[in-house]
């Protein structure tokens, strides 16, 4: 027996090295730390480096979308494309599959869901076509840049029934669970569940976008139809998306301009060359672990800890840009917040994981409740129960996994392109200033990416048509 005891804490140690210490997190931060301080060449390497070690792994999609964002930061159109392909190519291999891997699904009870491969959320995928449709579009493939808008409404189509389906199987699985009757007297108890509502209601005081809506998308497509309409339908296309904008952001005012302008085009007339500047500010939401207590009854047990996930918002940003052009100055004004739908997003996804999380730790719990009560006591029952509970911490992490090179927020403005070329885009403070010159007499977008308040502006163009 005291083989198997010692065999146990082995496995328990090793358990607790493999998992604990090597969180997505954790992974991450050295290729973080560079996209932080603006190193954007050291972020690529880094991120490239974790994207082909992690190719063939349950983390395969979250790295190439990083290593994707980071590359067409630093201009690499052609590249990014290509990595966000790759992420692409193992998300819809996972939404072919009809049926979740039981054995998948078995492994994560007894570990965490940060075992499970992860398979993109809702907002990464959409957000994932978008910019393969600005990369296109800055590569001129005007084609390749409509087939990717269609693909991100899809898929916010699909996230709504998705969801639905993702809660109605974690329902089943409680209900179906051996411990249901421990997880529903848990649920009962009063204290624990103004704890889960304390969770819910730390992301009250974001407005709602509507299910899985991603106003940027709206704000490309429209941008996009307005400016390269195969015909009349497009144009229409473009003004529906732009009002859709206006009920999303209605305090930017240059909403109305796009509307204006198309209705003009719509009657045939010519207009005045246009320079758009996107601005990218700050970082989108992170994941923290928090640990919360749940009330089972095992025997002596009355509480045993799960970790959960919550979110962490990052308020180190830029609040707009400040545009120079021709005498005009102009700032950018909010399009789309990633707080808002990475938060969203989450409430949505927190009965999920908070009925996930329950199963497993509750499982968890009464397994190695029942392994040291077949122990027994003295060393073998000592030694027993220090294996159980280094095992349990070991597999008791959050999934942390999120896609950590997103903006904060998107913004833009639009001036009229000056005669001269020169347009100059500076942050509030001064500190940081492009001048970027562009093609007299065309329209363009000129895209500008802040991570942080400290960082330098990333700051690249293209022409519109």
């Amino acid at each position: 027996m005291s083989h198997q005891i010692l065999k146990l804490l082995s496995l328990a140690v090793a358990c607790l090295y493999v998992t604990g210490c090597q969180t997505y997190k954790k992974q991450s931060s050295k290729a973080i730390g560079h996209w932080n301080s603006g190193q954007i060449d050291l972020a690529v390497t880094e991120f490239a480096k974790q994207a082909e070690k992690n190719h063939d792994t349950k983390d395969h999609i979250v790295w190439h979308m990083e290593h994707a964002t980071a590359l067409r930061a630093n201009d690499q159109i052609v590249e990014s494309t290509l990595a966000f392909e790759k992420a692409e190519v193992k998300i819809d291999e996972y939404e072919a599959k009809a049926k979740v891997s039981i054995s998948r699904e078995a492994g994560a009870t007894m570990s965490n869901q940060a075992n499970l491969p992860y398979k993109g959320r809702a907002y990464d995928k959409i957000m994932l076509n978008t910019y393969k449709a600005l990369n296109y579009w800055e590569q001129g493939e005007y084609e390749k840049v409509r087939t990717e808008i269609f693909r991100a409404y899809r898929r916010q189509q699909d996230a709504v029934e998705e969801n639905k389906k993702a809660i109605e199987k974690a329902q089943q699985e409680e209900k179906e669970s051996k411990e249901a009757e421990k997880i529903e007297k848990a649920r009962e108890n009063e204290q624990f569940a103004a704890t889960l509502d304390g969770m819910d209601q730390s992301l009250a005081h974001l407005k709602p976008y509507g299910d899985y809506v991603n106003p940027f998308t709206v704000f490309v497509d429209g941008l996009f139809f307005q400016h390269q309409p195969a015909d009349r339908a497009d144009l229409e296309r473009a003004r529906k998306s732009f009002e859709n904008l206006k009920t999303f952001s209605p305090e930017n005012t240059y909403v109305e301009s796009e509307i204006a302008q198309i209705e003009q085009k719509m009657e045939g007339a010519n207009l005045e060359p246009t320079t758009y500047v996107i601005f990218e500010t700050g970082s989108a939401p992170s994941r923290d672990q928090i640990r919360i207590d749940i009330p089972i009854i095992i025997a002596k047990v009355s509480y045993v800890g799960a970790a959960f996930p919550k979110l962490k918002f990052h308020d180190n940003f830029h609040r707009h840009l400040k545009v120079q052009a021709g005498g005009q100055t102009a700032e950018t004004l909010i399009v789309a917040s990633m707080d808002t739908i990475v938060g969203n997003a989450f409430r949505k996804e927190l009965p999920v994981i908070i009925t996930k999380t329950m199963i497993s730790t509750i499982v968890k719990a009464a397994a190695a409740y029942a392994i040291n009560e077949g122990v027994g006591n003295g060393m073998a029952g000592l030694i027993s129960k220090i294996g159980t509970a280094v095992a349990q911490a070991a597999v008791n992490i959050a999934d942390l996994r999120t896609w950590t090179t997103l903006p904060k927020e998107f913004q833009y403005c639009r001036v009229v392109t000056p005669v001269d070329g020169n347009i100059r885009v500076s942050t509030p403070d001064g500190l940081h200033t492009v001048d970027v010159p562009v093609l007299e007499g065309s329209s363009n977008i000129i895209y500008v990416r802040s991570v942080n308040q400290t960082s330098p502006i990333i700051v690249n163009h293209f022409n519109l048509l």
